[in-house]
């Protein structure tokens, strides 16, 4: 049986406030930190070849997403809807397909990528997982 692709799904905005450093620089400007997050998200898909979507609350009428495909994806979601929906509906569509992992402080919205056949990890585990792919 071939292996399935696999998948980091990051709950950015879950991510950037768990970690000190990330938090910081959103108080400052909320994009730096978006960014500094995306830089390391990137750095782990290059090192390991796993590719990795980031998903942000958004404030746009739609669903906003990046389609390089040699770039982490990024989406944003629409005004009033929280980046969750999006993650969920990632990991119920794909989770049978593709080998799911998703970063997220939300206990709630990991019970519910459990349920979908995914796993889940903390905020300090993604970190762990980058810093272990960096060695």
């Amino acid at each position: 049986m071939p292996e399935r692709t696999r998948y980091l799904i990051v709950d950015g905005h879950s991510v950037i406030f768990a970690w000190p450093e990330l938090r910081k620089l959103h108080a400052r400007r909320s994009s730096l930190a978006r960014e500094a997050l995306i830089k390391q998200l990137r750095d782990y898909q290059d090192w390991t070849g796993v590719r990795v979507v980031a998903v942000f609350d958004g404030k746009g009428k739609r669903v906003d997403a990046t389609s390089d495909p040699s770039e982490v994806q990024v989406f944003y979601s629409r005004g009033g809807q929280p980046a969750d929906a999006i993650i969920e509906r990632l990991a119920s569509k794909y989770a049978k397909q593709y080998e799911l992992v998703v970063a997220t402080s939300d206990s709630m919205e990991a019970e519910t990528v459990h349920a979908c056949g995914a796993e889940s990890i903390s905020p300090d585990g993604l970190r762990g997982l980058i810093a272990d792919a960096r060695r």
